[in-house]
């Protein structure tokens, strides 16, 4: 097949070099990738100082952390479709824009409903953020070897960002108050919304079809129901009332499945998921990202309130590994020319899975040295991850179509995020509570100290000296006993998850 360009004739559209202008371009994409990233977990190390000014339950803290992602989810591939309709670069730089406003609603939240209100828009803003991303490397990089390092660039800002979020957060909270943590995406916002016009070509579908609006409500319906359903149910215990929430997801989710087998444009060509590689491909993305997000979310927590670092001392702890995922991230196009796919996800998400077992003997009166070691391992095998399976599954796919199926990579990434918070974050808050000696506190007290780990130190201020340093010891203990728990699900997950990719992946 020859194909003419402005230049010259080719035989092969892959042969297309990018230009420099799509270079700069990355630069700019990199850089809404890395602060959507940092934004999903750069809370965690805030969650002391939300819990001391807000008060928040057990529960509210946990929607704080986990309805960005779960907005997201939801959103993601209604908002991918709307990319490939529109135009990718005008999605972009709506959702900037929203995004902007949000974070700084969040920066002067009052009350735990107002922030949770806040980062649900921050959700609605990034869900248009993530797939435009991805989609517009699609278009902007025809060359694959090209294609593979840029979205190794993305995926280090994405991998990078998720463990960079800690230390950008604890070097803020040095030095102000737990807002700041959002008002940092202000300028970010506006680079992008100033220079990505000059350097972002517009891509979009030329023939798109009706957009589906039933099909963009039951994919919200389905997403959102089901992934409340498992966090309550892991937190409180599973009851007939989350069983009926479940229901409506899964139902929702039928219905979904069933319209677009019917459709002449459907909103996921589910064709795609009889590809080997393309499945393996998304649900490798999700279990990896399931535990960068729960080692984050129990990890700040065990190096500040178990062993008594500072914000920033935490985030530099953290730092070894988020270099780490970055660099293997980058790496990824490198091993991928001399070994199989396959065999470079498997023995990325085998290291990853020893470094989430090396969690299991983290000590209460230890040294961060283990969990340094073991997030560095768990940063490169994640890193590796991330790289190759966004981009198989953008490769599997003519570039009109790359928005909505980047949508289901990023589906999968955020569910991952939301679920790794929600069920090991859950996991560990169950076995703190079972845990904890309450024996002599009051009943206020008593119930205010089983919330969260945060909430065990502050109740210990406020008592006499010798009962306050029982229920802190008593706290650690529990706490990194449940650390130990969700540290050995971990572990489990990504060693049978390596498995399954070596026998799926073997042949390609």
């Amino acid at each position: 097949m020859s194909v003419t360009t402005d230049k010259k004739p080719i035989d092969d559209a892959t042969d297309v070099r990018a230009s420099g202008r799509d270079w700069l371009g990355l630069v700019v994409l990199a850089l809404a990738v890395l602060l959507i990233s940092v934004d999903a977990t750069v809370l965690d190390l805030a969650l002391p100082f939300i819990s001391a000014d807000l008060a928040p339950s057990s529960t509210q803290l946990l929607w704080i952390i986990d309805v960005y992602s779960f907005v997201l989810a939801g959103l993601l591939i209604t908002m991918g479709t709307l990319g490939d309709r529109i135009g990718r670069r005008r999605l972009l730089l709506i959702g900037a824009a929203g995004f902007g406003v949000a974070s700084a609603i969040a920066a002067f939240a009052a009350s735990p409903e107002m922030l949770i209100a806040a980062r649900v828009l921050q959700g609605v803003s990034g869900a248009t953020l993530m797939p435009a991303t991805l989609g517009l490397i699609r278009t902007m990089f025809v060359n694959p070897r090209q294609r593979t390092t840029a979205i190794g660039v993305w995926g280090a800002m994405a991998g990078g960002g998720a463990a960079a979020g800690p230390l950008v957060g604890g070097w803020l909270l040095e030095h102000f108050w737990w807002g700041s943590v959002f008002l940092v995406n202000l300028p970010v916002m506006a680079t992008l919304i100033v220079f990505g016009p000059m350097v972002i070509r517009e891509s979009k579908d030329p023939k798109p079809g009706r957009f589906d609006l039933p099909s963009a409500a039951l994919s919200m319906l389905a997403m959102v129901p089901l992934v409340y359903a498992v966090k309550e149910s892991v937190a409180h215990g599973p009851d007939l009332t989350l069983a009926a929430v479940g229901a409506v997801g899964l139902l929702a989710g039928y219905a979904f499945v069933r319209r677009q087998t019917r459709l002449e444009n459907p909103m996921i060509d589910l064709r795609l998921f009889r590809r080997a590689a393309f499945t393996t491909a998304v649900l490798t993305n999700l279990l990896s990202v399931f535990a960068l997000a729960g080692v984050l979310f129990f990890g700040s927590q065990y190096l500040q309130l178990v062993l008594g670092k500072t914000p920033l001392q935490a985030g530099l702890l953290m730092l070894p590994g988020t270099a780490t995922s970055i660099v293997f991230s980058l790496l990824a196009a490198w091993f991928v020319r001399r070994w199989r796919p396959g065999t470079v996800l498997s023995i990325g998400l085998a290291v990853a899975a020893i470094g989430a077992a090396a969690m299991m003997w983290l000590q209460a009166d230890g040294g961060p040295a283990m969990f340094v070691g073991g997030f560095v391992l768990i940063g490169s095998g994640v890193g590796i991850a991330l790289t190759l399976t966004s981009d198989l599954v953008v490769s599997s796919v003519e570039p009109e179509r790359a928005g909505a199926a980047s949508a289901v990579s990023e589906t999968a990434y955020e569910l991952g995020v939301a679920l790794g918070v929600a069920i090991l974050g859950s996991v560990v808050l169950a076995m703190f509570r079972r845990g904890l000696d309450v024996s002599a506190l009051a009943g206020d007290a008593g119930h205010a100290a089983q919330e969260t780990l945060g909430g065990a130190v502050a109740v210990a201020k406020s008592v006499p000296q010798e009962v306050g340093a029982a229920l802190v010891e008593s706290a650690h203990q529990s706490f990194v006993s449940g650390m130990h728990v969700a540290a050995a699900i971990t572990a489990v997950i990504l060693l049978v998850t390596s498995v399954l990719v070596h026998r799926l992946m073997r042949t390609r």
